[in-house]
C-alpha cells in the first residue's frame, strides 16, 4: 500500500470553512414553533423556528432595525419571528412585514433568509451562494431514519476548529490510546488500512482478523448472541463527505465465519454516523449518532450504546480541547504527517479545492496542494 511521506502540512491553524455546503444547524426537535433556536452555523448567527405548518425556517439572528437578535424574540400566530427590542415582524422568507407606530414598511426592510432541508433527522442549512443549494447535495445519512437501523445521538459543542474533529474520525488509531477502557486495542495501530477516494469522498478501510473484543464490542457481541465467547474479525470502513459529514461502518463477528468477505451474520453491526458544523474558527458543533442493524426493539440497547459513546466521545473531546489550546498557544508550529493521516490528507484537498472554488484560499497558501507518496 502507498503510504504519505512524512512531511509538513501547514502553519496556519485557523482552518477555514467552505460556505457553499450542507451544514447540520439542529437535531429536527431542536427547532419548534414555540420558540427560536439561536445557533451558529459556520460563522453566521441564525435564528431557527418553524412555521405553523411546520416548516423549518433560518433567518439571520440580527433585526434590520438595530441589530438586536432576533432569536432572543416571540413567533408570531401567522408564522413569523417578532423582534424583541422594537416589534418589528418577519416572516419566514425574511420580509419585514410590519413595523410599530407607522402604517407603511420600508421596502429595503428586510434579514437574510438561508435554504433548510430536513432529512436524517436533521435540519441542513445553507450559508452560501442560495442559488447553489441543491438538496441532492445533502450527504448521505440514510441509516439515520432507515427501519432497517435503530439507535440515537447527540450535539457536543466542542471547543475546537473543526477540521481537528475531522482529523480524530479519519485516523481512528488514537483509540489504542485515547479509548484504551473501551474500544481501543494495540491492533489498530498493528493493521493494514487502505485509502481510496473518489470526487468529495474519502474512504479508509482497516480489518483487523481473529483478535480479542475490546470491552464495548464484547459487550454488544454478548447483547446479541448471549453465549458468545472467542475471538473476532473487526472492521472499521471511515467513510467522508464533503465538507464535513463522517459515517464510520463499524463491527466484529465471530472470527472466521466470513465477515471480510460479505457474511456479517454472525456478528454485530453499527454506522457511528457524525456531521460537524463549523461554528466560529475555534468551536464546532458535533452531531453525532450511533445506529445499529440487530435488537431494533430494544430502547435499553439505544440507551445504553448511546451512553457508552457518549463516554467514549467525551474523551475525544478533553483530546480536542487540550489540542486547540496548544495550538493556539504555539501559532507558528507546523504540523507534520504520518502515513496514518492519509485519509485526514485527502479531506484537506478536497476542502482546499472547495475554499479555492469559493475564492476563499489562496493558490500561494502555505496549505498543501498535492499529496506525496511513496513506495
Amino acid at each position: 500500500m502507498s503510504v504519505l511521506d512524512q512531511h509538513r502540512t501547514t502553519t496556519a491553524k485557523i482552518f477555514p470553512h467552505p460556505l457553499d455546503a450542507w451544514y447540520v444547524a439542529a437535531w429536527d426537535h431542536e427547532v419548534t414553533a414555540r420558540t427560536p433556536l439561536a445557533r451558529t452555523v459556520a460563522g453566521r448567527p441564525l435564528a431557527l423556528f418553524r412555521t405553523p405548518d411546520g416548516r423549518a425556517a433560518a433567518l439571520a439572528d440580527a433585526c434590520w432595525h438595530r441589530l438586536a437578535p432576533l432569536s432572543m424574540g416571540e413567533l408570531t400566530p401567522e408564522g413569523g419571528i417578532q423582534c424583541p427590542y422594537h416589534g418589528l415582524r418577519y416572516d419566514a422568507s425574511g420580509r419585514c412585514t410590519s413595523m410599530p407606530a407607522q402604517s407603511t414598511v420600508n421596502p429595503s426592510a428586510a434579514v437574510p433568509s438561508y435554504p433548510v432541508v430536513e432529512r436524517y433527522r436533521y435540519v441542513w442549512v445553507w450559508v452560501g451562494d442560495a442559488e447553489k443549494a441543491d438538496p441532492d447535495l445533502v450527504p448521505d445519512m440514510s441509516q439515520m431514519d432507515s427501519p432497517e437501523w435503530a439507535g440515537d445521538g447527540l450535539l457536543i459543542e466542542a471547543p475546537c476548529n473543526y477540521q481537528l474533529v475531522l482529523d480524530n474520525l479519519m485516523d481512528l488509531t488514537h483509540e489504542e490510546f485515547v479509548h484504551g477502557s473501551s474500544i481501543g486495542q494495540a491492533e489498530l495501530s498493528e493493521s493494514e488500512f487502505d485509502t481510496t477516494h473518489d470526487g468529495d469522498t474519502v474512504t479508509v478501510s482497516r480489518w483487523m482478523r481473529d483478535i480479542d473484543p475490546p470491552p464495548f464490542w464484547a459487550k454488544n457481541m454478548r447483547d446479541r448472541f448471549p453465549d458468545f465467547t472467542g475471538r473476532v474479525d473487526r472492521w472499521q470502513i471511515i467513510h467522508y463527505q464533503a465538507p464535513s459529514t463522517i459515517c464510520i461502518d463499524v463491527g466484529v463477528a465471530k472470527a472466521g465465519t466470513g465477515a471480510p468477505e460479505g457474511d456479517r451474520s454472525q456478528g454485530v453491526n453499527g454506522y457511528v454516523m457524525n456531521t460537524i458544523t463549523p461554528e466560529t474558527d475555534r468551536s464546532c458543533h458535533y452531531f453525532w449518532a450511533f445506529m445499529r442493524n440487530y435488537r431494533l426493539e430494544s430502547q435499553l440497547i439505544t440507551t445504553q450504546l448511546r451512553q457508552g459513546v457518549e463516554g467514549v466521545f467525551a474523551e475525544d473531546e478533553a483530546m480536542l480541547t487540550a489540542q486547540q489550546a496548544a495550538i493556539d498557544a504555539n501559532p507558528d508550529y507546523e504540523f507534520y504527517s504520518l502515513n496514518i493521516d492519509a485519509g485526514g490528507m485527502w479531506v484537506r484537498r478536497i476542502l482546499d479545492r472547495m475554499l479555492r472554488a469559493e475564492g476563499r484560499l489562496e493558490e500561494s497558501s502555505d496549505r498543501p496542494t498535492d499529496l506525496h507518496r511513496a513506495g
